[in-house]
């Protein structure tokens, strides 16, 4: 058995509370026809030997995930796989090959934006017969958490639900989305990257919205040298905040945010859970997230093919290639019906700065908002002292959080309570008390009076 890292036991939580195909990784190769199935085939039983990983399936005892090796390996086949992954069972990739066209389909508990570059070149390499070498043991998959305490403690804060055109964004669930793909043309700025002067855009336009205080997730690859060629999670999700001030120069604030970016990157091999203490697991880390990468934009693979699902209420997946910036936006149509006024807004922003990157930041403007209207903080809930799941229950609180007293309405996260010890709860519940609790029950109500509360309800 292999421990997993903070990564995959962030995904494995929210896969247990119900992601569907949210961590899906599709891509779609077309083959030169006519296609040697045998050939390919083996090609992809290359490609696990090489990348262990994606054999591999999540083990769980007493609320602890481990990975094991799957119950039979990842193989080539002429039929879709639908459904979500089961991750007890694995494999945690598929190959499924129709015509000249083959899809490949990767759990993100094992796989990264960059992983998808790896396993074609790979794959395309094996298919035309060259024989992949096994690759050297990557490198320590996290750093230590050293100053990323305090780092995070002078600016984190609970991401907020954010006013755009037509919603009011608070999902940090994964659920069912839609998609819109669109080509974005980001001006080269002096002294800034494509993808700074993109987050600046769109910290502008969110700000334009009303969001006095902006903040979107961001997915920073965390590999080093040793783990260019390895296929795995090598990303860590971390928040970026800002609060742009109307009337300053869109390259002021871009040049602000790049030194901001600057400073989270110095932190982003260390998991803000390890980081920050009491951080509830959520799909998405805020409502609003970005994932960008540079890459080959071959057009025989589809590189943002669609999961049918999304992180959080809106994702914007990117990939800066040779000849642009592709744009894929997940959405939650929910919360966010129609995505197309917030994608002119930022297309129009980037063309304004391309012709004048001193124009100011735009003051807020009212928008409408339809959300539904904020469902209000639960109140405590009463316990009875007398209940016979009473005693029970907080033994095994204490005995996980090796703390005592626990009181019925203290809350698990500011006890320093965290997903791992939140399944451990939940297992032992299970297996002593013959009590099934979801996860999402739980992490709605992380007191001891709360999952009295659903227990009871």
């Amino acid at each position: 058995m292999t421990e997993v890292s903070p990564v995959q036991h962030g995904i494995w939580i929210n896969e247990l509370a119900g992601a569907g195909s949210a961590y899906h990784m599709p891509l779609v190769i077309r083959l030169d026809a006519p296609v040697d199935e045998g050939a390919l085939a083996k090609a992809c039983a290359a490609v696990v030997e090489r990348h262990p990983l994606l054999g591999m399936a999540f083990a769980e005892s007493d609320g602890v995930p481990r990975l094991v090796p799957a119950q039979r390996p990842p193989a080539l086949s002429r039929e879709e796989q639908p459904g979500p992954f089961d991750l007890a069972r694995g494999p945690l990739v598929r190959f499924t090959l129709a015509g000249d066209t083959l899809r490949v389909v990767a759990h993100h508990a094992v796989f990264d934006g960059h992983s998808k570059q790896v396993l074609v070149t790979d794959l395309l390499a094996a298919y035309r017969g060259e024989v992949l070498p096994p690759l050297p043991p990557a490198g320590p998959r996290e750093a230590p958490a050293g100053d990323a305490r305090a780092f995070w403690e002078a600016r984190w804060r609970v991401p907020g639900e954010v006013i755009v055109p037509g919603g009011l964004l608070r999902s940090r669930r994964a659920g069912e989305g839609r998609v819109l793909e669109f080509p974005l043309e980001v001006p080269e700025l002096d002294g800034l990257t494509r993808f700074e002067v993109l987050m600046a855009a769109l910290h502008a336009v969110l700000a334009a919205y009303g969001n006095a205080t902006v903040c979107t997730a961001i997915d920073l690859s965390t590999r080093t040298p040793a783990e260019e060629g390895h296929i795995g999670p090598f990303v860590n999700e971390l928040p970026l905040f800002s609060e742009p001030t109307p009337g300053v120069p869109f390259a002021r604030f871009a040049q602000a945010l790049r030194a901001e970016l600057r400073e989270i990157y110095r932190h982003r091999r260390v998991p803000l859970a390890r980081a920050v203490r009491g951080l509830k697991p959520h799909a998405a880390l805020a409502p609003v997230s970005v994932s960008y990468r540079r890459g080959d934009d071959d057009e025989r693979v589809d590189w943002l093919a669609f999961n049918g699902a999304v992180r959080g209420a809106l994702q914007l997946q990117l990939l800066d290639g040779r000849r642009g910036i592709a744009a894929s936006l997940r959405y939650d149509a929910a919360e966010l019906p129609d995505p197309e006024p917030v994608v002119a807004d930022l297309r129009a922003l980037l063309a304004k700065v391309a012709g004048d990157p001193s124009i100011p930041l735009a003051a807020p403007r009212p928008v409408v908002a339809d959300g539904p209207a904020t469902v209000p903080a639960g109140s405590a809930v009463a316990v009875d002292g007398d209940d016979p799941l009473l005693a029970g229950i907080t033994a095994i609180w204490e005995e996980v959080l090796q703390l005592s007293p626990v009181e019925p309405h203290d809350d698990i996260f500011d006890l320093g309570g965290h997903s791992l010890t939140i399944t451990q709860i939940i297992a032992r519940m299970r297996k002593r008390l013959d009590i099934e609790i979801e996860l999402d029950d739980f992490f709605d109500n992380p007191t001891i009076a709360g999952v009295l509360g659903v227990i009871r309800r």
